[in-house]
């Protein structure tokens, strides 16, 4: 794999002032947290593009810095969308490469396997993990952290988790829990759709629940409170992934992912996914003044038209809506996804598709219900003969 020149130098981000923000994340001072018996390990690194600090520095910058002083920096892995976060969408898959400029092997866990194999694990003593969770079930990151406890329980090393703001915050809970028959990649563990718990948090929770022997070590944040959004905490914000531009993105994508189960555009190839929906045949008016009609909260549908420049209906005019959230804490995200895929369903019945397998290698249940992690009539009714 070819590395844009960047990426062969190292950070390009020039010395300068930084606000300081609210909230201090743990490799803002890795030297000071890192646990005295694991210096001088063999490491491996989960990382991905929106592993930074504070002041935008990469998280593998940090580890550079600290390479055969506190610890052997041995191997590196990133999730779905790749460890530059160069990738679309699911099932697009990257393959194993090795660093050009540390010559260390960079593996794959959205390629040929999911789960670290013993092989990827025999050289090190510690996997460290940071990665940028968005708060929703379906977002596959916190999987690759489950499947990584699994190996790593498995291969008798520690694992240590960077925590993370949780970007929808540490209180409100959508949508339904995972029911055991519908577990995928897309939903490995019983959680509810918007979780409200950190990176770390889930890790306990996955130590406590399912991987007792997961010798797991999480480093704290310091001024998180439940209550911030991620705009509270004064860090910047990167994309963990090419669809969640924004913080805001990651609100609608509660609810709004749910699409990616229909034959309606997401907005995937536009420069808001997630908030424009549509697709060639439908009536923006019509369909606004339905879902407007609802009195959703903390919502409002303006008619819209857009033309991916990629996935669904790519070049095509499609006709739909455009998504504004007006008070994000009345706004439920999950139930404006349902009312959306229900009113579409109504007024087109003859047009609307459920997408079939397969989908994040699920391949005989349907899309909406690996996502819903259950099945779909308890949401959406029967579907007509």
């Amino acid at each position: 794999m070819k590395l844009p020149p960047s990426s062969q130098r190292g950070s390009t981000c020039a010395t300068r002032s930084y606000p300081t923000p609210k909230v201090t994340l743990p490799v803002d001072r890795l030297a000071e947290l890192w646990p005295r018996r694991f210096r001088g390990a063999r490491i491996g690194a989960l990382l991905h593009a929106a592993s930074i600090d504070s002041r935008l520095h990469p998280t593998l910058d940090t580890l550079e810095a600290g390479n055969g002083r506190l610890w052997s920096l041995t191997a590196l892995f990133g999730p779905q969308h790749g460890l530059y976060g160069h990738t679309q969408e699911n099932m697009i898959e990257w393959q194993d490469f090795v660093h050009p400029r540390l010559g260390i092997p960079v593996y794959s866990l959205y390629g040929a396997t999911r789960k670290p194999t013993p092989s990827m694990l025999q050289d090190l003593d510690i996997l460290l993990v940071d990665l940028q969770e968005i708060g929703v079930r379906y977002y596959t990151y916190l999987w690759t952290l489950y499947l990584c406890m699994e190996a790593c329980q498995e291969a008798q090393i520690p694992v240590v988790v960077c925590d993370r703001p949780n970007p929808l915050g540490g209180v409100v809970v959508e949508g339904p829990i995972l029911q055991e028959a519908y577990r995928s990649f897309v939903g490995l563990h019983p959680l509810p759709i918007r979780h409200g718990k950190t990176i770390g948090e889930l890790s306990v929770l996955f130590r406590v629940e399912a991987f007792p022997e997961c010798r797991l070590v999480v480093l704290p944040m310091s001024g998180w409170k439940r209550t911030y959004w991620f705009e509270d905490t004064g860090i910047p914000w990167v994309p963990p992934s090419p669809n969640i531009p924004w913080p805001q993105t990651a609100l609608v994508y509660t609810g709004m992912a749910l699409l990616e189960a229909t034959n309606i555009s997401e907005g995937r190839g536009t420069t808001r996914p997630f908030e424009f929906f549509g697709s060639p045949w439908i009536d923006p008016h019509d369909l606004c003044q339905a879902l407007n009609a609802k009195k959703l909260p903390g919502v409002y549908f303006r008619e819209a038209y857009f033309e991916p420049a990629f996935h669904k209906y790519a070049g095509k005019l499609c006709g739909g809506a455009q998504l504004h959230v007006l008070d994000r804490h009345s706004f439920k995200s999950f139930d404006t996804g349902i009312e959306v895929i229900n009113t579409i369903r109504q007024l087109y019945p003859e047009q609307f598709q459920w997408r079939l397998p397969a989908y994040e290698y699920e391949y005989q249940k349907l899309p909406i219900e690996i996502l819903l992690g259950g099945p779909k009539e308890a949401f959406f009714g029967p579907d007509p003969v």
